[in-house]
């Protein structure tokens, strides 16, 4: 029988106990053959702190869910539905539905039929929203206060509109030359 990807539900926070706890349970009933693979898509996320400090780290892509490549029996669906946080199987009418080769290629953002790994691409995320005010802190504009009107996470820019000369004025700037007011 072929051995397919199928999704787990965990408890939200649970993915990595839920591989450890797999990984010991299918190594004790002995279904290293039937159950193949366990992954926990995640990405690389750099998040732009305050003043534009840069911290990466890796976050999950779907929260709650795990990706089990098995060959589905009654005996191997009873080992990883009982595996202590687990909630269940994706599926229609309670029935474990595997995963399209399209689908998990997408998931784990692999390039289709090639083999080969595409990179992941990374994201940027920022504690900086639009409406916040700002300092800032660096450059020609130093020390002028504005508010931000748009947030490029991906380019590490912010459009602030600063008052100059008594005219607002749309400025572009770099994460790293601004400060959070308040």
């Amino acid at each position: 029988m072929a051995k397919r990807w199928y999704v787990i539900h965990t408890y939200s926070g649970y993915e990595n106990k839920v591989k450890a706890d797999l990984e010991h349970r299918i190594e004790t009933y002995g279904l290293e053959d039937k159950v193949v693979d366990i992954q926990i898509p995640t990405e690389e996320v750099t998040e732009i702190k305050d003043g534009g400090k840069r911290e990466t780290k890796e976050s999950k892509v779907f929260p709650s869910y795990v990706l089990v490549r098995m060959e589905i029996d009654d005996n191997t669906w009873a080992v990883v539905r009982n595996t202590p946080g687990v909630t269940g199987f994706v599926g229609l009418d309670g029935k474990p539905t595997p995963l399209r080769r399209d689908e998990f290629d997408k998931i784990m953002r692999r390039s289709g039929g090639r083999g080969t790994s595409a990179p992941a691409p990374k994201r940027t995320a920022t504690n900086i929203e639009v409406g916040q005010s700002v300092k800032v802190l660096s450059g020609p504009l130093a020390d002028f206060d504005g508010l931000v009107s748009e947030v490029m996470p991906e380019s590490g820019k912010v459009k602030v509109m600063l008052t100059i000369f008594g005219r607002e004025t749309p400025v572009e700037l770099t994460l790293d030359q601004i400060s959070v007011i308040g």
